[in-house]
């Protein structure tokens, strides 16, 4: 159980940024780096380090303004299931390396769920960021935080960092029904369609 909240963990971390989560698990193993990691064992770790040095500072710096939060979003909508994925594997393979659970079709189960969670939580970010114009700038340092303790608590406390991610798991399925709420009330007249005569833009 304790393996599986390391994993919720990490994943959900990927699910906040792309380069950073990956970049500091890399770091934080100093030992194995990532030889370890899907994808990027089988790059230079030089090549890697530039890589997710660079994309990391852009994380944190493009995000405090609205055009770069919107180009952000748009690149970790599509690569967050991926990194989610990777950082599943990588804390399951540790994680569950003594208890031989490590075949094929047990990681293909971590990825799946991992790549799932990361992807519903940055679809969030994105659902808020368009609710409500840009996320603001107080929200976008708790997500930088967030992100960075996420990946700490998946190495050395896996149940602070699994309840972290199935709080965010809990918060995404309450912000789905109140945008579903929010939509229907924008809809006028008798058909009650709301893709008609709604009083604000989505």
């Amino acid at each position: 159980m304790v393996e599986i909240l390391a994993v919720l963990s990490a994943s959900a971390a990927g699910g906040m940024r792309i380069a950073l989560p990956l970049l500091l698990i890399g770091l934080l193993r100093s030992d194995k780096l990532w030889s370890e990691i899907p994808l990027l064992s089988r790059i230079h770790p030089q090549v890697v380090v530039g890589v997710l040095v660079s994309w990391s500072l852009m994380e944190l710096f493009a995000s405090k303004n609205r055009l770069g939060q919107r180009v952000l979003q748009l690149i970790q909508l599509l690569f967050s299931p991926v990194v989610g994925a990777i950082m599943g594997i990588a804390i399951g393979q540790a994680a569950f390396a003594d208890e031989n659970l490590t075949q094929a079709w047990f990681i293909w189960i971590i990825a799946i769920v991992g790549g799932l969670l990361a992807f519903v939580i940055q679809l969030v970010q994105v659902g808020w960021f368009f609710r409500l114009q840009g996320l603001p700038l107080w929200l976008i340092f708790i997500q930088d935080i967030l992100c960075i303790f996420l990946v700490i608590f998946a190495l050395d406390a896996p149940r602070q960092g699994g309840i972290i991610a199935l709080l965010l798991l809990w918060l995404a399925i309450r912000s789905s029904k109140e945008w579903y709420r929010w939509y229907k009330k924008q809809a006028k007249g008798p058909s009650r369609d709301p893709r008609r005569s709604y009083r604000e833009p989505d």
